[in-house]
Formats: structure tokens, sequence, C-alpha cells
């Protein structure tokens, strides 16, 4: 089983280590963060999800660097000693605990005041680790007792779903908790930051209607995906999401998993396998061909690359959409 790596704690001790003078010296010790040479807030993004909502609210006030590099697998994302020692020099640092241990294990380090981890701003839920039926509430009972068995645990507590991004509402209520915390960074410019956060909440309000709208009547409610990332999506909109390996898109299914699936499709009147863009599409390819299903993208969207159906996050949810419309024949 080809298990994505997951980056331990330690393997960043030493170069934690060598950035530790440099982290001491500039981490933020005021209310109102020291801007840098640029005259503007200088925000460290964890990945992409994270960079949309600093570049969206923070508009033209804020400098946004972001640790994952486009088609760079966030799990698996490795830092640089010089990467940990910028992270110390940044005013704000948006991230998402749970999703990358090398990043968490940094941003601690690093002890800059105006840290904010989204998984604190909405409510995660426990959709599991393990392959298996999302039935809404019921999946997440099921996921509860099961989580651990397969796969691997990236969720901010035991058993919890960090794709809480894929959820227009939820990454809504992000949203409002990194305005707040850009207002509290940068008071002179807290209007501006207001201003833009309602605007981007109101463009998620617009999406979550496009998807409740064009999902609420179609053939099935069923979709097959190589990454179990659209719980929350699923459970949103009424759907259900069958992973082929649980939360690791790399990982193996077992026959039985793959007997299992067949049923599925064959049941549930399932037309389409997804697999995703910084991910190999080799299982779904397989499973498809085996089951005479179609194959298409659905885009968790951890990174913007040249292959995203979009050019931002906005854009690539509604291929998403347009896909799902498609797979589950909407009406």
């Amino acid at each position: 089983m080809n298990v994505r790596r997951l980056i331990p704690t330690t393997a960043v001790a030493g170069a934690v280590a060598l950035g530790i003078v440099s982290l001491s010296a500039c981490a933020g010790t005021s209310d109102a963060a020291d801007k840098g040479s640029s005259g503007k807030l200088d925000v460290v993004a964890s990945f992409y999800p994270m960079q949309y909502l600093a570049e969206q609210i923070g508009g033209g006030h804020v400098a946004v660097d972001t640790l994952t590099k486009p088609g760079v697998e966030p799990h698996d994302l490795e830092l640089k000693p010089k990467q940990i020692g910028a992270l110390g020099e940044a005013d704000v640092i948006l991230y998402l605990k749970g999703i990358q241990p090398a990043v968490d294990d940094a941003i601690a380090q690093a002890g800059v005041k105006n840290t904010v981890d989204a998984a604190t701003l909405t409510t995660l839920e426990a959709h599991g680790d393990e392959v298996g039926h999302e039935h809404g509430h019921e999946g997440e009972e099921h996921a509860a007792e099961e989580a651990g068995h397969e796969g691997h645990d990236h969720g901010s507590e035991a058993g919890t779903d960090p794709h809480i991004w894929l959820d227009p509402v939820k990454y809504a209520e992000v949203a409002k908790g990194v305005g707040a915390a850009l207002e509290k960074a940068d008071p002179a410019h807290s209007a501006d930051y207001k201003k833009n956060t309602d605007a981007l909440v109101k463009k998620l309000g617009a999406l979550d209607t496009e998807f409740e709208t064009g999902l609420k009547n179609t053939a099935t409610k069923t979709f097959i995906t190589t990454h179990s990332a659209f719980g929350y999506l699923a459970e949103r909109y009424g759907l259900e999401q069958e992973g082929i390996t649980g939360i690791d898109p790399e990982s193996e299914p077992s026959p039985a998993r793959i007997k299992e699936l067949q049923d599925i499709a064959e049941k549930d009147k399932v037309t389409t396998v997804f697999f995703e863009t910084l991910a190999s599409d080799k299982t779904a390819k397989t499973l498809a061909g085996d089951t005479g299903l179609r194959t298409d993208v659905l885009d968790p969207l951890e990174g913007i690359t040249d292959k995203s159906k979009g050019d931002d996050y906005i854009e690539v949810m509604q291929s998403n959409l347009a896909a799902l419309k498609k797979a589950l024949g909407a009406k």
C-alpha cells in the first residue's frame, strides 16, 4: 500500500532549532502587528484555502506568502529552515491545524501572536478516515466508532474531518473569523477588512445557493471519489460520498472494497468515479473500467495548478458543481 507520507513532528526539530533565534526575536508582541518593509501586513498562509481568504479579505493591505506552492500535495509538504524562519517574521499566520503536521509543529515554535487556526472558527465533524457509506449523521457515528482503522487521521481532533473549506457555509464562517483576526492585527484598516469580509461572505452565500439549487433534484445522490474529502459537501447538500480508499487518495483499496463499490454503483445508479488533480487517477480508472463507469475530476481545492478547472476557489467550486450535476443526473 502506497501511503502518503506524513512528516513526523521530529522531522522539523533540527530545522526549528536552526531558526529558533530569529523566531524568538521576530515573533509579534503587540496587539497591532508591526508591518514589514513593504508597508503591508505580512501574512503567511499554510495552503491554498487559507491563501484565498487572506487575499480576498486583506486586499491591498496585505502581502501573502503561501507555504504550499502550486502543484505540491499539502500533506507531503516539507519545510525548509528558511521557511520556518519566515514564519517567525510574519505579522499574521493563517493555517488549518491537522492537515500538515510539519506546519503545525513549526507554527507552534514560531510563537507569532496573531496566529489563526481555521479549525477553531467553525465546528469540525467526524466523517472519519475509513471507507464506507457517508449517510449524514449516521455516517458520522459509524466514522467515530471506526476512526483509526484505515489511512491516517489528519483531523484537528481524533476522528474529525478537516476539509471544512469544501462546504461554502462553513468556509464563510471561517472567513468571518479571518476577517476579525486581520482587523485586530491591523486596526487602521479594519473598515476595509470588514467590507471585504462581507463581500466574500456574500459570494460564498451565492455559491451555496448554486449548489443547493443545482443538486436538489438528481437521479442519484451517491458519488464515488478516490479522496474522501467531500464529507461536509455531501452532508450539506444531501449527498452520499463513497471513498475508494478513505482519506488517503494514494493507498490501494482492498478487493472487498472494490466489490462493495461495484455493488453500490449498480444499486445506486452511480455513473462516475471521481479523481483529483494532485493524486494518481490509476485506482479511479481501474474501478471505472471494471464497472463500466465514466471518470471525471472532483477537485478538493488543496491547491490551484494549471490543471485546475478554474483560476480561484469560486471558479473551481463551480466546476465541481457542474461535474456533480452531470454525474448525479441533475434535473
